[in-house]
């Protein structure tokens, strides 16, 4: 099986230490290297092909972002800080996730487990399906929308829904609308918990109370089942 090459770049070695910890306990990464200076973190990157850097955001002399920024795509990385505020910023710049201090082990293996199914190999691919658990890779969403970023509990979203320009995430308590497309949001969401059933519509399983011929019903709301989504949907709700 493929192993991850990690990095870890983090200013305080007492984190170092932890995500050092988590990283020998995941069969499919392997610590390469730990350094408390990001200016010698891309030196390593560079030279010894490092597939994934688990990121400090806040460091002297050069941050996380610009960390990213220079390393560009030579490795994935997932970013670690104690600051939220710093979420959007990792985001645009197509990190992997974005874990928040303190960091369980849960959430650290999940993390990796994206980055896993994200290297782009068929090797990696299929072994992520053999061995990995089938969770989703985080448990919320930040959503960008005009005025704030709003996060978003996955287990809370009904459906969403495609409006012109924009999307509409709908929960129980409110609609979030945002500038991002049906396929970014369908990309970020669990497989085994959300549904495309119609260009657009996004479902959320555990969400459906009932299927009648081609509409889903979820609270007051009928969803129809496009044609092109039909079969596909079917067999999910079959194999549930």
């Amino acid at each position: 099986m493929k192993k991850l090459k990690c990095l870890i770049v983090d200013d305080k070695p007492l984190a170092i230490d932890l995500l050092a910890d988590y990283v020998s306990k995941v069969s499919f990464l392997q610590l390469t290297a730990t350094t408390t200076n990001p200016l010698d973190g891309l030196t390593i990157v560079r030279e010894q092909n490092i597939d994934l850097v688990f990121l400090d955001i806040q460091m002297p002399e050069l941050n996380g972002i610009q960390f990213i920024k220079i390393a560009g795509k030579h490795c994935k990385v997932v970013l670690t800080t104690a600051y939220s505020k710093y979420a959007l910023d990792g985001y645009e710049h197509d990190v992997v996730d974005y874990l928040m201090k303190p960091i369980s082990f849960e959430r650290f293996y999940r993390a990796a487990e994206k980055a896993f199914q994200l290297t782009g190999t068929a090797e990696s691919k299929n072994n992520a399906a053999e061995l990995l658990p089938t969770e989703p890779s985080t448990e919320y969403l930040f959503i960008k929308t005009e005025h704030r970023i709003q996060k978003i509990n996955l287990n809370e979203i009904l459906y969403i829904e495609a409006l012109q320009n924009y999307i509409a995430v709908n929960t129980a308590g409110q609609k979030t609308l945002s500038l991002v497309t049906m396929k970014k949001m369908e990309d970020q969401l669990p497989k085994n918990d959300f549904a495309r059933v119609h260009k657009s519509f996004i479902v959320g399983l555990r969400h459906i109370s009932s299927i009648e011929r081609s509409r889903i019903f979820i609270g007051d709301a009928i969803i129809p089942v496009g044609d092109n989504y039909r079969d596909s949907f079917y067999e999910l709700i079959d194999n549930k």
